[in-house]
């Protein structure tokens, strides 16, 4: 759920049970944190050597993707998944270099908190009011043969937090102000707790249906959005709501004819169009005058079962829940679930 639970140290635990089963094992990536018990933990364990790059006169240690498969261990133990790498490197993020490592036929493990999935961007941001930067696609999580949650009570995390055991003093008594209070550290654990539950009950399902089975079930849920930075966490939850139904998912903008892109726009669709990439969703662009038409031709077209559009703006909110679009959409589109996704940054804040 959060920095200091204990995943290094898990990982590392996981590493020394390979060992002593016999399995070749190296450290391809670590990161101690300054955390004595950690460093204890990996001591006599054969480390790769790191890749050094220079940032801003920075040196800076980086995974050495190329001697770890040099090495060609059983095993290689690669820590903070979601870490993003120096400029340069040959990859972004880390999570490409496990990849490159997975493919040379090497086993990892790794670890990540639940706060970098992409899915869950929009969620972590409202409720921690703060906006993870480095994020990796949930599909990971999807192709990893298996997950497992160190799981630590909010108290106890904030005890280690006190006793300096994640943080020097200073930044502990910050880090307890802001990002590691109750209530945002009981959320967070809701989250991974949630996750794991969905990864366990998607892996059951995926075990006990056949091929048939599951296609004479499947779901397909398209979302609408539009060139505005609004739309990416239309994409999330429907992201979200696909995996639960175990579905694909879609991305759909209906242009208007001639509709010429602002600046802003291009930068907008080109963010999405990266998301969908991330998330593992196929993005659509189609023309068209008659915005339901176009939408009711690419929904049976696709199979979709699901449709989810954003709240509109002010400006539209009178067309859309007072007259036409939405209920033109109801109307059109018989047999379709339509879904309109909530901002809940916008919801009022409680009264006492």
């Amino acid at each position: 759920m959060a920095a200091g639970v204990g995943k290094t140290y898990r990982m590392l635990q996981e590493g020394r049970q390979a060992i002593e089963e016999g399995r070749d094992v190296v450290i391809g990536y670590l990161e101690p944190h300054e955390r004595p018990e950690t460093a204890a933990l990996a001591r006599g364990m054969e480390v790769v050597p790191h890749f050094r790059a220079e940032h801003g006169g920075l040196e800076l240690n980086e995974m050495d993707v190329d001697a770890v498969i040099r090495r060609a261990p059983e095993l290689a133990l690669i820590d903070e998944l979601a870490h993003t790498n120096a400029p340069g490197m040959r990859n972004e993020k880390r999570y490409q270099d496990i990849e490159e490592v997975l493919n040379a036929g090497i086993d990892v493990i790794s670890t990540v908190n639940v706060q970098h999935l992409e899915s869950l961007n929009d969620e972590v941001a409202e409720l921690a009011d703060v906006r993870v930067r480095e994020t990796f696609p949930d599909r990971l999580i999807d192709e990893a043969d298996e997950v497992v949650l160190v799981d630590l009570t909010p108290e106890a995390l904030q005890q280690r937090l006190r006793a300096g055991k994640i943080y020097s003093p200073e930044r502990a008594e910050v880090a307890l102000l802001n990002f590691f209070r109750t209530e945002n550290l009981s959320r967070l654990r809701e989250l991974a707790l949630r996750e794991v539950a969905e990864d366990v009950e998607a892996r059951r399902k995926n075990a006990v249906l056949d091929p048939l089975s599951q296609q004479a079930i499947a779901e397909r849920v398209l979302a609408l959005v539009e060139p505005q930075p609004k739309s990416q966490r239309i994409m999330r939850r429907a992201w979200r709501s696909a995996e639960r139904l175990g579905a694909q998912m879609d991305a759909m903008w209906v242009r208007k004819p001639g509709h010429e892109l602002s600046e802003q726009e291009q930068v907008s669709l080109a963010a999405l169009r990266r998301l969908a990439i991330v998330l593992g969703a196929h993005f659509l662009e189609e023309e068209g005058d008659d915005f339901v038409a176009t939408v009711r031709r690419v929904a049976y077209d696709r199979g979709a079962t699901y449709i989810l559009v954003g709240t509109p703006d002010e400006s539209r909110r009178r067309e859309i829940f007072g007259g036409s679009l939405l209920s033109r959409m109801v109307r059109e589109l018989p047999g379709i679930d339509i879904r309109v996704v909530a901002n809940r940054a916008d919801r009022p804040e409680s009264e006492e």
